[in-house]
């Protein structure tokens, strides 16, 4: 499946206007898409039946609440796809470790590093951490950061 046909396919499972073809030199992907933590499954599920890969899940903490990034990618050609799911604080996301088994490790680190769970997750505890530890380093909060901005201060000339 192209790429092209995979835009099309994500643009029945969110909106249109949610999915933006980006410049890969500038952005590091050709396709980025904004989604809602309830369309996320569906969209793994169309980027693994297209023959994509998951490179990996990671979050970015601003002022809104966390943005959850997940990024697929092809073995034949430069085709990387990055969604991006607005959470509100405390919000969960849906697991996808069904879809791609790799994604169990990745939330798991995503968990432990920015306190996001997920769920139907089968394991999710620690993975780099202690078991006991009470906090989460890369949220904000953690180092009472003072440059603490919003997505749309530091992207400005995208839709953050």
């Amino acid at each position: 499946m192209s790429l092209e046909d995979l835009k099309k396919e994500l643009e029945e499972i969110v909106e249109p206007s949610s999915v933006h073809t980006r410049d890969y030199d500038r952005n590091g992907c050709l396709l980025e898409i904004r989604a809602e933590r309830s369309r996320l499954l569906s969209i793994a599920q169309a980027a693994r039946d297209a023959g994509f890969f998951l490179e990996f899940i990671t979050a970015v903490d601003f002022t809104e609440g966390p943005i959850a990034v997940y990024q697929f990618n092809e073995c034949n050609a430069v085709s990387r796809i990055q969604v991006k799911v607005q959470l509100a604080r405390g919000e969960s996301l849906p697991s996808i470790g069904r879809v791609y088994d790799a994604a169990l490790w990745y939330e798991r680190e995503v968990f432990d590093l920015f306190g996001i769970r997920f769920d139907n997750h089968p394991d999710l505890r620690r993975l780099l951490l202690p078991e006991d530890a009470d906090f989460h380093p890369l949220l904000k909060e953690y180092g009472k950061v003072h440059a603490f901005r919003s997505a749309r201060e530091i992207y400005v000339d995208q839709d953050a």
